[in-house]
């Protein structure tokens, strides 16, 4: 690199940037546009806007989770109670989704579990796999014979019939 700058070919920028002078004697048009539009519309939507944070800050709310009241199940319902056989539906489908979930998130750390260990997932995932195969079987013997349309009556009733099989089995095994 040489050592000598060409004043010639790089000349030296001014000291001072020079200010436009504005030739007329009324006002520039974008100064005052800009003024009217900073305290006609920017100002007053500010201060309300800062208003509304301050009341939000008084009072949090956290939106986390819609909790939800257990109500009785569909056994515990009268037969001509409709409001409490809606209820019933209603809690039986969030306990559904509930379920799925738990599903969901179980085979996501087995997932991650066999991700993680790799060759040695076999052994090393072993509990995180009984887990995963509990909840399954939990789910598929609640809900599994139900279909796309099933309801908290034929869930209580596939129940019902699975505790009478049980019973039959251990009448039979005792005799």
């Amino acid at each position: 690199m040489p050592g000598e700058v060409d004043r010639d070919v790089y000349p030296e920028p001014p000291r001072q940037t020079p200010v436009h002078q504005y030739l007329s004697s009324l006002p520039d048009p974008l100064i005052v546009i800009n003024g009217v539009f900073n305290f006609v519309i920017d100002k007053p939507v500010t201060i309300f806007h800062d208003w509304m944070i301050r009341q939000r800050e008084k009072n949090k709310i956290y939106y986390y989770h819609r909790i939800f009241q257990r109500v009785p199940d569909l056994s515990q319902c009268l037969e001509d109670d409709i409001l409490c056989r809606f209820e019933a539906e209603m809690q039986w489908r969030r306990d559904v989704q509930v379920d799925r979930e738990i599903v969901k998130i179980m085979r996501e750390r087995y997932m991650a579990c066999i991700t993680r260990e790799g060759a040695n997932a076999q052994q090393n995932c072993l509990g995180i796999k009984e887990e995963y195969a509990q909840a399954c079987r939990g789910y598929k013997s609640r809900y599994d014979d139900l279909g796309a349309n099933g309801n908290a009556r034929r869930c209580l009733m596939k129940q019902k019939a699975r505790m009478i099989e049980e019973r039959k089995a251990a009448a039979a095994a005792e005799a």
